[in-house]
Parts: C-alpha cells; sequence; structure tokens
C-alpha cells in the first residue's frame, strides 16, 4: 500500500518546506541574495578602506555612476523579460553620444540635435528588430552585428579626436539637484540630476511592467510565446516596440555620459557595454525571459556599482575590476542555474 503521507507527487510537504536551509531561500530570493551580497560588500569596503566608502561624497560618487548604467539596464531588461538579448547598447549609446556632440558643433539647436540622436537610437533598435524577427538571426548575432556597424560610424564621425561641447543645458542635466533631507542634525546633500531621473524612469518602467497590459504581455511574451499568440498578442510587434525602446534608453545613457563629459569621444560607453545585462541577470531577470522586474536589476545596479567603486576606493588596478565583474556574472548565472533547478523540484 502506498504511504497516504506522501501525498501526490506534485505537491510539496510541509515537512520539505521545514527542511529548507536559508541557502536554498537566498537561491530562490533572488532580489535578498542580491541584498545580501549588498550588505557584505559595503561592509568589506568600509573596513578595508578606513570608512571612504560609506563616506557621503562617496556614496554619491556611486549615485553618479549609475546614471548611465541605470538607462543602459532598462532597455535590456525589457528585451531579457521577452526573451530577447541587445548587445549593442554599449555601441549604440555612443554613437548617439558622438552625433550630439557633432551636430551641435555643426550648429544644430539643442532640441533638434538631442532629438536627432534620439532617433538615431531608435533606428538602431529597429534594424535589431528587423534582423531579428524577418531574418530570424539570433538576437545575439543581429545585435553583435550592429553592434560592430555602429563602432564603425563612431570612428568615422571622431576621425581620431574628441568633439569637444558645451551647452548651459546639458551642464545642468550632469549638475547636482540641491535637495536636502533634513533628520535631526544629519543631511543629504542630493543627487544628480540625470541619476535622479534615471531612478524615476526605472520606477515608472516597473509600474507599467507590474501594473499594465504592457506588462503583462512583455511577461508572457517571454515566457510562453506560443500563448501569447493564442491570447492574441503578436510577439513580432511586441519585439520592434521592445527593442526601439532599448535603442531610445541607449541614445539617452550616450547623451548623459556626453553632457557629464562635455565632450563625446570614441570609447564611450565601451566600459559599459555590458553592465545592463550583468545588472539585470544579478536582479533575477532569466536570459530565459519571463521572469524578473526592475526592483531587482535596480538592487543588481547597487551591487555591480558599489563593487566597481569600492575596488576603485581600495586602490585596484582596471584589470583585476573587469575580472572581478566578469566574475560577478559568472556567480549570477550560477545562481539562477541553481534557481531553476530548484523551482524545477518543487514543481516535480
Amino acid at each position: 500500500m502506498s504511504d497516504q503521507s506522501q501525498g501526490s507527487p506534485g505537491t510539496l510537504q510541509p515537512e520539505a518546506k521545514q527542511r529548507q536551509s536559508f541557502l536554498v531561500l537566498l537561491i530562490r530570493k533572488r532580489t535578498l541574495m542580491m541584498l545580501f551580497l549588498f550588505v557584505i560588500i559595503i561592509a568589506v569596503f568600509a573596513i578595508r578602506t578606513d570608512g571612504r566608502m560609506i563616506d557621503m561624497r562617496n556614496i554619491m560618487q556611486i549615485l553618479n555612476m549609475m546614471a548611465v548604467s541605470t538607462f543602459l539596464t532598462q532597455g535590456v531588461a525589457l528585451l531579457m523579460i521577452s526573451g530577447k538579448l541587445d548587445l549593442s547598447t554599449g555601441a549604440n549609446g555612443t554613437l548617439c553620444g558622438m552625433f550630439l556632440a557633432y551636430v551641435l558643433r555643426a550648429g544644430v539647436p539643442l532640441i533638434p540635435a538631442i532629438l536627432m540622436a534620439l532617433a538615431v537610437g531608435a533606428l538602431v533598435g529597429v534594424v535589431n528588430a528587423a534582423l531579428v524577427n524577418e531574418l530570424n538571426m539570433a538576437p545575439f548575432i543581429a545585435t553583435l552585428a550592429t553592434s560592430l556597424i555602429a563602432t564603425g560610424f563612431v570612428i568615422l564621425i571622431a576621425q581620431n579626436r574628441i568633439i569637444p561641447i558645451r551647452h548651459p543645458v546639458l551642464i545642468d542635466y550632469g549638475s547636482y539637484m540641491l535637495f536636502r533631507f533634513n533628520v535631526g542634525e544629519f543631511s543629504f546633500p542630493g543627487v544628480p540630476v540625470s541619476a535622479f531621473l534615471a531612478f524615476c524612469f526605472m520606477a515608472i518602467i516597473g509600474v507599467l511592467l507590474h501594473k499594465t497590459k504592457f506588462g503583462r504581455q512583455t511577461y508572457l511574451v517571454g515566457g510562453n510565446p506560443q500563448a501569447a499568440m493564442l491570447s492574441g498578442i503578436n510577439p513580432k510587434k511586441m519585439s520592434y516596440i521592445l527593442f526601439i525602446i532599448c535603442g531610445l534608453f541607449s541614445s539617452i545613457a550616450g547623451i548623459t555620459l556626453v553632457s557629464r563629459l562635455q565632450s563625446a569621444n570614441m570609447q564611450g560607453l565601451v566600459a559599459q557595454r555590458f553592465q545592463g545585462i550583468t545588472a539585470a541577470v544579478l536582479g533575477g531577470i532569466s536570459l530565459g525571459g519571463g521572469t524578473g522586474g526592475m526592483a531587482g536589476a535596480f538592487v543588481g545596479l547597487l551591487v555591480l556599482n558599489t563593487f566597481s567603486n569600492g575596488m576603485t576606493v581600495q586602490g585596484t588596478g582596471p584589470g583585476w575590476q573587469h575580472i572581478a565583474s566578469g566574475g560577478l556574472l559568472i556567480f549570477a548565472l550560477t545562481l539562477e542555474y541553481f534557481q531553476r533547478r530548484q523551482n524545477e523540484k518543487i514543481v516535480a
């Protein structure tokens, strides 16, 4: 006779739930895991840098660094949730920033110049979507190709020179907002304008993902394309929309960087080209699509930028910083693997 206490094959018994370790809980709750890692990073680097890591000026520097990568992450995260990937975001943002500087130097007024730069970013998104949807190219290959093409255009425009610009609005966009939040005698001096806007955009995108039809369609297309089609959703149309949004966010990231530096150079966003993907994966957005959200991606950004800043403050060279960043990505992918295995055990 079968033991009734075994239950049905798809049912997880209360005793089994109680036996789940803290490690398993962390694996299943990716955001919790990243917050735990964030606290460890802060504590370790605060000790190693004699408190310089948690100095208010350094915290403002971290927020300042996060603005560009936050814009990049939002576009990439939306695409990843839908089951697609864009490797061209860094090159696209660099091209848009270079194009903005070039047309401004040519005498084009600021607003039309910005709109033109945004149009370039959106055009790259359209090309990516066309290659993926019309020619059935793998997103990895298609966006890698457009990345190389965008880099080529950057080289042609730059001609191995830095293009300087100086515009009051762009300078203000990269400056600090004078917000002050007083708690007793302790005050926070504020955050960069661009960082504030980037965080606001991320919050808005997070609400759209979880509270609107657009968000539900994005998750459904990424989690089950066949079910999405049966529900009347056009996956190809969604793909075009999301690639264009990703291109626009890449363009905004490039504009932000140019406004900070008051110039455009060929390096641009090269050093940050994979930050969006890394932060999204760290935050629990699966490469397979259908899972994750902006809250997790934001925590992933915090972990990534805090870790990078901590290594800089303690004097670690750029070579080791790249190695460590790659290690963080491997850690995130490994965590995703164990999370998927754990979920499969629960369903089985």
